[in-house]
This record gives C-alpha cells, sequence and structure tokens, in this order.
C-alpha cells in the first residue's frame, strides 16, 4: 500500500473512532439529562406526595384535636360567639339562683347591643345577696365559659378587697392596686366590702367610673408593674392619669343600693347598668345541694378508697341543715369534707382488703357510719385528733400567772365554753353564740395586758381565732385629730386587730362627756367594726372600775357587747414577793432567804398605802431594778462577792 493510501486509511480510521466517541458522549449527556430530568421529575412528585401528607395530617389532627375538645365540653362550634345557655351552664353549679345567673348573664351581654363610648367601662353592676350565696363563685364560672366561648380574652378576674385601704396611709398602696387591676390581662375588675373603704378612694372610683379617665395628683412612672412616683417632672412616658380601659366593673355588697349611695353618691348609682341579687335558699333547694354534694362524696369515697357510701334521708337532711347566712354553701361543703376525712381516717387504720359497704346516718342530732354491718360510729370519733402544743403552751403560760385566780378560772371557763360549742357543732348539734369582748377592770400593774396577750394565745389555739395577736391601743392611735379623721383611723386599727385580740387600754379616755364629738366618733366606728366582724375579733376594754362603768354609757350599743367585766384585784404583799422573785431569776439574779420577810412586809406596806399609785406588778420591777443597781455598787467595793445575789442591804426599804 503507498505510503499516501495508508495515511489516508489511518486518517480515516482516526476520524471515525473521533466521531464514534462524539456519538457515545452525545449519546451519554442525552442519557444523563433524560435521568436528571426524570429524578427531578420524581423528586417534584415526591415533595407535592409530602406536602399532601402533611396537610392530610394536618387536617387530621385539627379534627382529633376538635373532638377531643368537644368531647371535653370545651369547645362546640354551635357555642363560639354564643350567649344562649349560659345561665343553664351556671345553674348546674348553682342550685336554686335561677333568676340570679340570668340577671347575671344579661349584664356581661349589655355591652354587645349598647352604644358605648370608648375607653370607659363596658359595664357597672352590683352583685348583691347574702354571704355564701354563690356571689363569687357565679361570676368565675360565667368568666371561664365566656372565654371558651370567645365572648372574653381572659377569664381572668381582677379582685380589689377595698377594707384594705381604711385611712389616708394606703393611698399609694390603693393607687397601685388599681393600676394593676385596671391593666390585668383580663377585662373584668371587681370590688369587695367597699364599706370599709375611706371616703376619698372610694370618691376616685367613681370618679373613673364616670368619665373613664382618673387624673392623678402627680406624675408617675410605671418600672417592672411598679408605679414611681416622679413628682412634676415632665418624664418620658409619666402616667398622669389611670384609664378604665373598657373594664367590666363588678361591686360585691350584701347591702342594697340605699348603702351604696350613701358611700358612693348618688350619681354613680345612676351609673349601674345592672343589679343581680341571689336569692334566699329554700329547705328544699338546700336538700338538693346536699344530695349533690353526698353524690359527689359516695363517687370519690368508690374511686379512691374501695368504698361503697350509701346516705340516708336522715343525713342528707342533717347536711343541708348545716347552712349558716354567714358560711352559706361552704358550710356543707367543708362537713362533706370532714365526713371524706373520717372514712380517709378509717380506711388507713383498718386496711379493709376488699370493698367496703359503710352507711350514713344520723341519730340524735349526729352523723354516724357504720362499716360493713358492724355498728355505727359517731363522726368525731372517727376524725383524726388536732394539734394540741400551742394549747397546751398557752395554757402552760395562764398556770404561770401568780394570783389573779378569778381572772385565770374566767379565761379558762371562755376556753371551755368555745370548745363545748365547738363539739356541739361538729356533732351537728345547735351551737350558742360566745361573746368573748370582754372588760378587764382594776388598777394599772395587776396584769390586764399580759392576761389579754394569753387570752388571744389560747383562743387562737383551740381555733376561736385565726390569729391570735393583741393589738395594744389607746386613745391617740383612735381619735383623729380633725374632722373626717376619727373613723378611717379607727377602722385601720379594727382591721389591723381582726383575727385576734384588740385591746384598748385606758378605754375610758375615749369618752370626755357629750361635747367629745371625735371621741364619740371613734366609739361609734369601734362598735360598728364589732358588728361587722363579730366572728373574727375580740375587743377588750381596759381601765379602772368606776371610770369604765361611766364609758359604758357613751353609746347605746356598748353595754350590751362588753357583757364580760372580770375585776383584777390588787396585789398582795407575798404574791409581788413571788413576782419579784421570778423577774429576779429570768434575770439571773436570786434573793437572799433573808430579803423574804422584810421585803414582803414592805411591799405590803405600799401596797396597803396605795395600790394604785404603787403600780402593782410594776411595785416588785422598780424595787428589783433599784435593788441590782445597788449590788452593782456594792461589788464594786467587794469584787470577790457573788454576782447574782441580791442581799437585804440592796433593797431600800425605808
Amino acid at each position: 500500500m503507498a505510503k499516501n493510501d495508508w495515511d489516508s486509511f489511518i486518517s480515516g480510521a482516526l476520524n471515525r473512532r473521533r466521531q464514534e466517541a462524539r456519538d457515545a458522549a452525545r449519546t451519554l449527556d442525552g442519557m444523563q439529562a433524560q435521568m436528571e430530568a426524570m429524578l427531578e421529575k420524581q423528586g417534584r412528585q415526591l415533595e407535592a406526595m409530602n406536602r399532601e401528607l402533611k396537610a392530610r395530617q394536618a387536617v387530621e389532627d385539627a379534627g382529633k384535636l376538635t373532638r377531643e375538645m368537644e368531647r371535653d365540653g370545651l369547645l362546640r362550634s354551635s357555642d363560639k360567639g354564643s350567649w344562649k345557655g349560659l345561665d343553664a351552664i351556671l345553674n348546674q353549679q348553682l342550685l336554686g339562683q335561677e333568676a340570679f345567673t340570668k340577671a347575671l348573664v344579661l349584664a356581661f351581654r349589655r355591652p354587645t347591643v349598647m352604644n358605648l363610648d370608648p375607653g370607659r367601662c363596658k359595664n357597672i353592676m352590683v352583685i348583691t345577696g347574702a354571704p355564701g350565696s354563690g356571689r363569687h363563685t357565679a361570676l368565675n364560672l360565667l368568666a371561664a365559659q365566656l372565654e371558651k366561648r370567645g365572648l372574653l380574652k381572659s377569664r381572668e378576674i381582677a379582685s380589689l378587697d377595698l377594707s384594705l385601704y381604711p385611712g389616708p396611709a394606703q393611698e399609694k398602696a390603693f393607687l397601685q392596686d388599681l393600676f394593676n387591676a385596671l391593666n390585668a390581662p383580663g377585662e373584668i375588675v371587681a370590688f369587695d366590702h367597699y364599706e370599709a373603704c375611706a371616703p376619698g378612694y372610694l370618691q376616685m372610683i367613681a370618679d373613673l367610673s364616670q368619665d373613664g379617665n382618673l387624673p392623678l395628683a402627680g406624675r408617675y412612672l410605671e418600672q417592672r408593674g411598679i408605679l414611681v412616683d416622679v413628682g412634676s417632672a415632665l418624664a418620658p412616658g409619666a402616667i398622669s392619669a389611670l384609664s378604665a380601659r373598657e373594664k367590666y366593673f363588678v361591686f360585691f355588697t350584701t347591702s342594697g343600693l340605699e348603702k351604696m349611695a350613701e358611700k358612693l353618691g348618688a350619681s354613680f348609682i345612676d351609673l349601674v347598668g345592672d343589679v343581680c341579687a341571689t336569692q334566699d335558699y329554700t329547705s328544699q333547694v338546700l336538700g338538693a345541694i346536699a344530695g349533690r354534694q353526698l353524690n359527689e362524696l359516695a363517687q370519690l369515697a368508690r374511686e379512691k378508697l374501695s368504698f361503697e357510701l350509701s346516705a340516708t334521708a336522715a343525713s342528707r337532711d342533717w347536711l343541708a341543715g348545716q347552712y349558716n347566712p354567714a358560711d352559706g354553701v361552704q358550710a356543707i361543703v367543708d362537713w362533706g369534707d370532714k365526713i371524706y376525712k373520717a372514712l380517709a381516717q378509717y380506711k388507713l387504720e383498718e386496711d379493709p382488703l376488699s370493698s367496703l359497704a359503710v352507711k350514713l346516718d344520723s341519730s340524735q342530732g349526729q352523723l354516724t357510719l357504720a362499716f360493713g354491718g358492724q355498728p355505727p360510729m359517731g363522726l368525731a370519733a372517727l376524725l383524726p385528733a388536732g394539734y394540741t402544743g400551742e394549747r397546751a403552751a398557752a395554757q402552760a403560760a395562764l398556770d404561770a400567772i401568780i394570783g389573779l385566780e378569778p381572772v385565770k378560772e374566767y379565761v379558762r371557763s371562755l376556753a371551755d365554753n368555745v370548745q363545748a360549742q365547738q363539739r356541739r357543732k361538729a356533732a351537728g348539734l345547735p351551737a350558742a353564740a360566745v361573746t368573748m369582748h370582754t372588760i378587764f377592770a382594776g388598777n394599772p400593774g395587776t396584769g390586764k395586758t399580759t392576761i389579754a396577750r394569753i387570752m388571744g394565745k389560747y383562743l387562737k389555739a383551740i381555733g376561736a381565732l385565726r390569729g391570735g395577736q393583741l393589738i395594744e391601743v389607746s386613745r391617740a392611735d383612735l381619735v383623729g385629730r380633725y374632722v373626717g379623721h376619727t373613723a378611717p383611723l379607727t377602722n385601720q386599727v379594727i382591721q389591723s386587730a381582726l383575727g385576734g385580740v384588740l385591746f384598748i387600754d385606758e378605754a375610758y379616755s375615749l369618752y370626755r362627756g357629750s361635747d367629745d364629738s371625735f371621741g364619740l366618733e371613734a366609739i361609734d366606728t369601734l362598735v360598728k367594726g364589732m358588728e361587722d366582724h363579730r366572728d373574727d375579733l375580740v375587743v377588750i376594754l381596759a381601765g379602772y372600775s368606776r371610770e369604765m362603768e361611766v364609758f359604758l354609757t357613751a353609746n347605746s350599743g356598748l353595754a350590751s357587747r362588753f357583757p364580760n367585766q372580770i375585776e383584777f384585784p390588787d396585789y398582795t404583799g407575798p404574791q409581788l414577793m413571788e413576782i419579784m422573785k421570778s423577774q429576779a431569776k429570768a434575770k439571773g439574779y436570786t434573793l437572799d432567804p433573808g430579803c423574804d420577810a422584810p421585803v414582803t412586809a414592805a411591799l405590803t406596806r405600799h401596797q396597803a398605802q396605795d395600790a394604785a399609785g404603787a403600780g402593782n406588778g410594776r411595785l416588785a420591777r422598780n424595787m428589783l431594778e433599784a435593788a441590782i443597781l445597788n449590788q452593782a455598787k456594792r461589788l464594786a467595793a467587794d469584787p470577790a462577792a457573788p454576782l447574782d445575789l441580791l442581799l437585804i442591804q440592796d433593797f431600800n426599804l425605808e
């Protein structure tokens, strides 16, 4: 083959190979492009499928959640935004209050049909009725239902106890609490106990209700929810007024609008949109309430204790009879709790292995429980014993008092009477009211304050008082310095003593004759406070016997409220000697035996001459303190003498 032909052959072969390679590459590129297109298409399909699955799952989850909410009664599509049936729901919880619940629902619905000015209250309503008649319970239940239906943004109720602001000293606290209530997430502001509030704060509330705006005397800044007074400074963001913020204003009272008008003014009463009054419970309604309580108790006993509890009609009627105006329906609920505690105590102590039939009955005015056909047992016998440490300590302190046997006997008898009435009440028997307000009459230094302090602790220990504190005051703490100052001042003192004992020393100084208008106002306020808080306050008036007799004529209601007058006798010389030795021991001293006869004689002589002027127990204390000073001088001259021994020469017995 010629060289040129060979070259042509090789060149052609190479060209064919190159073309084949190019064709193969193009084919491969095409195949790869097709593969990528197919993968991209599959990816889009897969993404679409995922989106569809997620959407289906979301719909399924939403449906499941809706079904669960509907099953639990939290959501019903027909109820959203609807006012229908709200009173019926409340009536399931509040038996016998159909008219009240209907009026309450209408009061909250009223703003939806009224032309209201922006910023003002949505509605001002008054809820009135006896204590324990379900006023507060109804408001809380309705607020919860309104939130569920989307008719309120929040079920939260901002409550102000206006009795906490009885005088000028509480102005900052009042403004802070009012600011917090108005800025709370909920749309309801509830005011309670307006009767005990200072007039100036009530006027602020009335102005806010009327104008929707309350200008403040100074400028304030909000710092972490706290109002800080910046005076007249021009600070950015300063708060110079409070706004009603389109809230519902709810006022609770046990009296009618006439009493409110006396405190808040007739113009405020004109603003009230609705008055919702609870009804008195009939015997039939109380029976139904007691029956429902027993049904709930039986269910709880079955679930928690494996007890099959049955109740007789007599026990239901007994339970219904525990209702009283002071405690309301809560008294029935509390007795249900006691019955369950008795059942639980039996379960813990006896630990029956299987389900046990228990019968609740009433016999001779008492509740009884019969377990498994056994003889019935009184409810009180089944309840666990309470703590008695405080009672023993108060009893020991009373026993340690030197002398005053008639006084100590009175305190013991008062405590015994209180406990006896508590036992009668626990047994379901009528309990007589125990009047504990007392007059302590006697000379200074006879232990009146000490006995009053022990009495407060004793009454707390037996459950007659919740606090037991002693608030000791005199005329200066109760009588104001200008017109309008006395009543708030006295109310403030009463509030501080609630749950304990208010001890007014030299109480006769409150009455300086018919021309003493300030003193008479303090007495009138005191009498009213005793009536308003008769179950939560003990008042003890102390002073000279003759002056206290005159004092009781200052107010027609005084004498009847203080049926107990206890005379504190002057101490004898030997009793004062015992007191002195006790005081010396507390200070780390002892008296030489040679001091007994001469010091006792000196004390007896002083008491015979002028017990009131000598000061009784104060005489012993003053004589002891003088002896300690004289001993210090003697020790300076004789460093080796005992440091804790008082000798006869240390006492000035001339």
